[in-house]
């Protein structure tokens, strides 16, 4: 696993759990802010190492470099002096230390991609750490003014709404008082129509009964 690979899942974990626990996005930066200091000690710590170990594979490959040619000698010397036989050994050990300056010269090429990527890493993350500091302060203070902006449009809004409810209940009741008003004025009307009904018919019968009578008299004449 890449060191960047590493710092993302300790940021993002540590990202979730502050989000679960509902923290402040300036405490978030902060913590990232952490946390990528601790990585680039951390990168800088093992890139120390690996040159550390480096120097010492290459210090080793130096002295078997040494043996190799100091064995070739003593098979040529061996050989010459007819001993085939310790000619045979010296170039046993020879290849043998061959093997091990094979495997090492493998080892310091894996060591020096490596200290490649650490350098490449702590250059990343340090670009990476210089721009969250300078952007700390505004961030911090974007924050601070939206949560203002936001407190303060959640308070107008309030406002907004108890003065709506409250002119809502006054106009409810101004309607009551009108509706209270002509049910009132119709209570009224129907009772004086109901009378004057009334009256109309006491009049129609009074008429037509004077009416009779001036034709009953009419015909007797």
């Amino acid at each position: 696993m890449g060191i960047f690979s590493r710092m993302g899942d300790i940021i993002n974990a540590n990202l979730n759990a502050a989000l679960e626990k509902a923290e402040d996005p300036e405490k978030m930066i902060r913590l990232m802010i952490q946390e990528m200091e601790d990585t680039l000690v951390e990168v800088r710590s093992a890139t120390a190492k690996c040159i550390a170990e480096k120097k010492e594979r290459a210090r080793l490959l130096k002295r078997l470099e040494e043996q190799q040619i100091d064995w070739a000698r003593k098979a040529e010397i061996a050989l010459d002096k007819n001993r085939e036989d310790l000619a045979r050994a010296a170039l046993v050990e020879k290849t043998a230390i061959s093997d091990r300056i094979g495997y090492l010269t493998e080892e310091l090429t894996q060591y020096e991609d490596q200290l490649a990527k650490y350098d490449a890493d702590i250059g990343k993350l340090q670009a990476k750490l210089t721009d969250a500091r300078n952007r700390q302060r505004a961030l911090v203070m974007r924050h601070r003014s939206a949560s203002h902006q936001l407190k303060t449009r959640k308070h107008l809004h309030n406002d907004k709404i108890d003065e709506m409810l409250h002119r809502f209940d006054s106009a409810e009741q101004r309607i009551e008082q009108i509706e209270s008003e002509a049910e009132s004025l119709d209570m009224g009307r129907k009772g004086q129509s109901l009378e004057s009904e009334f009256r109309q018919l006491e009049t129609d019968e009074r008429i037509e009964a004077e009416l009779a009578e001036m034709k009953s008299k009419k015909q007797q004449g």
